[in-house]
């Protein structure tokens, strides 16, 4: 073939070959040289026997600091081989982000980390440089803990991890954040193995919260729970501790799955419950300061590590259903009692009533049965009044012990809340805190043994002999033998003594002397107490065999009665 005239079929033989090679280059990335700079462009000969432009700024740091020269030899993409001008259509960038998604796709198949720089602020993240390809880095991914200020970060290169790639749409996601926590396990790791439960170690308090502080050890947190700070109760953290404070600590628990470390102060001294039960024995009188207050009693720190509970109950005699916080107030300096002790479960029962006298024994030694008392009528009930003593205790007088000859329903209408009433002592039980009162007993009608009439009619005060014809919780139903008449005995008036009130004890076709304290002739209506009979024959007792003051019992006065009456 001459070159000077080719023949048409070697000039079309040129022509295919010219186009399977353009056909071949067109978006492939190739080696080209640059053949001349030109103000801000770059000629660059990729041996199509046409040059291209490349824009200076598309070869970042070397066109700014002047070391891209004419001779060197560069990777770039071909777009298009010939244009209108005749020139190749050339970039820089598509070349390097081709070869950086090629290197790229290795490192995310193999799980390897890659490097990039921050170089951009964008909805929702951040945009990351990975020598050419631009990546997403989501906000949530910079670190493992919110951070407001990342221009620390910004176009600095650090490791980043591929989270997902999509290249047909041109999409990196990376994450800074599993990065650090990948090296943070590590380190705690390594911390971890060298650690163990029972060491004493040092370490700097980094942040405090309601619960406890967070203790830097130097690489990996523990917790100090605020109930492992100190054996006395610590209401907040910060009481005893401030952050950058350096603390000695010891390991509680180590978490080998989870690297949770729990530490504690308290353990490093020696534990105040340690002999406790003989420290403070029982009955012994102590002084505390009372830490705090609840709906159910006050706790009172008998010494540092030391806390006991006075229980509502264990605070007055006769305060009773009054909040804790009525009596007593926090940082108050009291003296108690010790009740018992539990070293096993780290409790002391403390009572603050019993510093004082029992107003209850009180009240009996004063005031024995029998003896006269007056007092404010502080509430009325559908059973009886309820009278304001000396010693503010109360004591009650029941519906039956107001009158005589009415029923206690009528004579309870005669008082109000506020009256000043005389009564007499009936009973006094100190252990179930009551006492007793009758006010009909005052009066000298019914007084002395009574005994039926002579013509055996029924009469008030009457003594008549009942047969049980049925036992009940309320009490006993009885026929009087010689009347032929049914009545009923309620549980209160089956004895002087409140504990033999049992309507139990009896048992039907069972005989029982009574007193009639009510006879309603026309209806032939008739009530008996075996309590009232008791009264009276106590009453007569004392009236033939003078006072109890002369250093008998009451029951040897009685005794001696019952025996004279058998004599006779």
């Amino acid at each position: 073939m001459s070159e000077m005239n080719p023949t048409m079929e070697e000039f079309e033989a040129l022509l295919n070959e010219s186009y399977q090679t353009h056909d071949a280059v067109e978006g492939q990335v190739v080696v080209g040289t640059i053949t001349a700079i030109e103000k801000d462009m770059a000629i660059v000969d990729v041996g199509l026997k046409v040059e291209g432009r490349i824009a200076l700024k598309e070869f970042g740091a070397k066109a700014k600091d002047g070391t891209l020269k004419v001779g060197d030899q560069v990777e770039v993409y071909v777009e298009r081989v010939e244009n209108a001008l005749g020139e190749a259509v050339l970039s820089r960038d598509k070349a390097r982000r081709e070869e950086s998604w090629i290197k790229l796709e290795a490192k995310f198949e193999a799980g390897e980390r890659v490097e990039g720089q921050i170089f951009n602020q964008v909805k929702g993240g951040f945009t990351v440089d990975l020598d050419g390809a631009v990546a997403f880095l989501p906000r949530s991914q910079v670190d493992i803990r919110p951070i407001r200020d990342v221009t620390p970060l910004m176009n600095t290169p650090q490791p980043f991890e591929i989270l997902k790639m999509d290249k047909r749409r041109g999409n990196i996601v990376v994450s800074r954040r599993t990065v650090l926590e990948e090296s943070r396990a590590e380190q705690r790791s390594e911390i971890v193995q060298n650690l163990e439960e029972g060491q004493t170690v040092e370490g700097v308090v980094k942040n405090i919260t309601d619960y406890g502080a967070f203790v830097d050890l130097g690489g990996i947190d523990g917790l100090l729970h605020v109930t492992d700070m100190a054996w006395r109760r610590v209401n907040h953290p910060t009481e005893i501790l401030s952050i950058g404070q350096t603390v000695k600590v010891q390991i509680i628990r180590i978490n080998q799955d989870t690297h949770r470390i729990s530490l504690g102060m308290k353990q490093l001294e020696s534990d105040p419950w340690d002999g406790i039960d003989a420290k403070y024995p029982v009955e012994a009188k102590i002084t505390g300061r009372v830490t705090n207050i609840t709906d159910y009693g006050a706790f009172v720190e008998v010494e540092p590590g030391i806390e006991g509970l006075i229980h509502v109950s264990e605070m007055s005699w006769t305060k009773k259903n009054v909040h804790p916080g009525k009596i007593l107030s926090t940082s108050q300096e009291v003296e108690v009692v010790v009740l018992e002790v539990d070293p096993d479960k780290r409790r002391i029962s403390l009572g603050l009533k019993q510093t004082l006298d029992n107003p209850w024994e009180s009240f009996a030694t004063q005031f024995p049965v029998g003896q006269h008392v007056e007092g404010e009528v502080k509430n009325k009930t559908e059973f009886g009044l309820f009278i304001g003593l000396e010693g503010d205790v109360d004591g009650m007088v029941h519906l039956s012990d107001l009158d005589w000859n009415r029923s206690g329903e009528e004579a309870i209408e005669d008082y109000n809340k506020g009256d000043m009433v005389k009564a007499i002592v009936l009973d006094v039980d100190v252990e179930k805190e009551r006492i007793s009162l009758g006010i009909k007993q005052l009066s000298g009608e019914g007084s002395g043994s009574a005994a039926p009439s002579s013509d055996g009619s029924l009469r008030k005060n009457a003594v008549v002999t009942c047969e049980v014809t049925a036992v009940t919780d309320g009490g006993l139903e009885v026929k009087l033998v010689d009347h032929d008449v049914p009545s009923f005995i309620r549980r209160a008036d089956l004895s002087r003594d409140r504990d033999e009130q049992r309507p139990e004890r009896f048992s039907v076709g069972q005989r029982v002397d009574a007193r009639v304290t009510q006879y309603i002739k026309k209806d032939n209506k008739v009530s008996v107490s075996i309590k009232a009979l008791e009264i009276a024959e106590e009453k007569a007792a004392v009236a033939e065999f003078g006072s109890s003051d002369s250093g008998a019992s009451l029951g040897d006065i009685l005794g001696a009665a019952l025996k004279g009456g058998d004599d006779k």
